[in-house]
Formats: C-alpha cells, sequence, structure tokens
C-alpha cells in the first residue's frame, strides 16, 4: 500500500501526466506534489483546487445531501475538469477516518488518456495510506 509519494510516482507513470499532488479540501493544504503545477506553485494549486473540491463536496446537489443514507465514503468520487490543453482530475479519497483528502492529476489533453487515467487514480485513491 502506497504513502503518498509512493502514490504521486505512480500518477506520473500515466501517459501524459504533467503533474500530481495530494491536497486537504479543507484546509487547501497540499500534502505532497510531483511534477509541474499549473500556476508554478504547488501550494497555490492546492489551495486553488481545494476550492472546487470542497464547492462541489458541499453542494447539495453533488455531495452527501444528495445521497442521503447511501454508502459511507467521500461525498464525490472524482472531477474532471477539461481545458483546451489538458485534464484535470480530481479524485476523492475514502480513509477509515472522516477523510478531506483528494488527489489531483494534471494530464496533456494530447498525450494523456483520460478514461485511464481516471481508473488509475482511482486505484490509487483506494491503496492510498495516510
Amino acid at each position: 500500500m502506497p504513502g503518498i509519494d509512493e502514490c504521486l510516482l505512480e500518477a506520473m507513470l500515466l501517459p501524459g501526466a504533467l503533474g500530481a499532488g495530494v491536497a486537504d479540501w479543507t484546509s487547501g493544504l497540499a500534502l505532497g506534489a510531483i511534477g509541474q503545477s499549473p500556476g508554478g506553485d504547488h501550494e497555490a494549486t492546492a489551495a486553488e483546487t481545494a476550492e472546487l473540491a470542497r464547492t462541489a463536496a458541499e453542494h447539495p446537489g453533488f455531495g452527501a445531501a444528495a445521497e442521503e443514507g447511501s454508502a459511507v465514503g467521500p461525498p464525490v468520487e472524482d472531477l474532471i475538469i477539461t481545458t483546451r490543453t489538458a485534464y484535470h482530475v480530481l479524485c476523492f479519497v475514502e480513509t477509515a477516518f472522516d477523510s478531506s483528502v483528494f488527489l489531483h492529476l494534471w494530464l496533456d489533453r494530447q498525450d494523456g488518456n483520460l478514461a485511464l487515467a481516471r481508473l488509475r487514480l482511482r486505484d490509487l485513491a483506494e491503496r492510498l495510506v495516510l
């Protein structure tokens, strides 16, 4: 079971991977990062993507309120943001404690495979040890 560093190294092996990070969506704190960052600063990227993650997780239509009584786990499975040149995949991590952690993978749109990245990121999130 990989820790944060091993998880990020595995994420960077995906075709088209430009950068990856692990962050807390409640505080915006970067727990780990590797490769490039969309804005050039991993801490700023973690804080900005945490805003997106928090909005999705806390929105009544997407979060736990929409599926009250359903399976335990993160309120949202993942977010995919598509730009003209890249994909951003935010994958929420399920843990034994009340987790607010997510993985962020930044993929080159031309070289990356979004479907493969999403599947592998979900696998990494399930195996990640915090």
